[in-house]
């Protein structure tokens, strides 16, 4: 998750400024709790704990649900984000432009797997559950949920870059997580990131998550896994970060990337891994965020000659 300094992000930057809202998120980092729970263990009222709550819920921070309970119903209030990246620079500087695109996860262009595996639109399965021979059905382009046990899958991402242009930035936002027969939120998983053949480094998901509903995950859905973690890759000329901490050294220069060739983002967990836990990918309509694949690339402009004497 990403949050830009600026005044106009006060409201998301204010619920810091608090030690109450930060003891929350401590707590809540530990395990889900109740109003209840968390205004006995702070010490405060249930009032002035509800309030917090709907600050860090507005803020995209904390996520809620009414269960039952054995005095009616109780709102249970749970952690969103594994990760918060303060953007201090604004991506739009002076010497740059940029351009984005949302690539939904079904539009994926190459993949190699095996079961666990399967896909989902927002209203059903699309084909056989564990059979990979559906990843090519027609219908693969419509999900918004995929999963598999071990190997790939790939994406094009547009190349718009004209004349020189060069590339300066890459960012690549995503919810994702581990994938394990039903759900184990104890799988860790070693998932590799490559662009273009190189690979950016590797993250080690700590579990496929299934104890929680998904935010936007639809009610019909009953395959165990429920929702990932919002993973940012950012490469950039000082290297490539995951979630604002260094991957590799790798930058945009090294990519190999040229006007009118598009740009090939692979997700792999290979059973040469030493987590062989997989991977769950969700977009739109699924999960704790309602994103698809979304990009960002920030290019150099051509000196501009035109004008000059000559």
């Amino acid at each position: 998750m990403n949050i830009q300094v600026t005044t106009a992000n006060m409201a998301i930057l204010e619920c810091f400024a608090s030690e109450t809202r930060v003891r929350i998120i401590e707590l809540l980092d530990r395990a889900p709790r109740s109003i209840k729970e968390l205004a006995t263990e702070l010490g405060v009222s249930s009032a002035i704990v509800t309030k917090h709550i709907q600050k860090l819920e507005g803020a995209g921070f904390v996520g809620t649900d009414s269960v039952s309970g054995a005095r009616g119903r109780l709102k249970m209030c749970r952690l969103l984000p594994d990760a918060v990246t303060l953007q201090l620079r604004s991506p739009a500087v002076p010497d740059a432009s940029r351009y984005a695109v949302s690539i939904p996860v079904g539009q994926y262009t190459d993949f190699k797997v095996k079961p666990t595996c399967g896909l989902a639109s927002e209203t059903s399965m699309i084909g056989i559950v564990d059979d990979p021979r559906y990843f090519w059905d027609p219908e693969h382009v419509k999900a918004k949920a995929l999963w598999f046990g071990s190997g790939f899958v790939e994406y094009r991402i547009p190349n718009y870059l004209v004349g020189t242009q060069t590339v300066t930035s890459v960012t690549i936002s995503l919810e994702i997580c581990s994938e394990a027969p039903g759900y184990n939120e104890n799988w860790p998983s070693d998932i590799t990131f490559s662009v273009n053949g190189r690979e950016l480094g590797t993250w080690t998901c700590p579990g496929d998550f299934g104890a929680q509903k998904g935010v936007f995950t639809p009610d019909w859905w009953y395959h165990g896994t429920q929702h990932g973690l919002l993973k940012t890759i950012a490469i950039r000329k000082d290297g490539t970060f995951l979630d604002g901490i260094r991957l590799s050294g790798l930058t945009p220069a090294e990519l190999g990337i040229k006007p009118n060739d598009e740009l090939r983002l692979r997700l792999a967990c290979p059973e040469t891994a030493a987590h062989c836990g997989g991977i769950s990918l969700f977009g739109r309509q699924f999960g704790n965020y309602d994103q698809d694949i979304e990009v960002v690339i920030t290019y150099a402009q051509p000196e501009d000659r035109a004008n000059e004497p000559g």
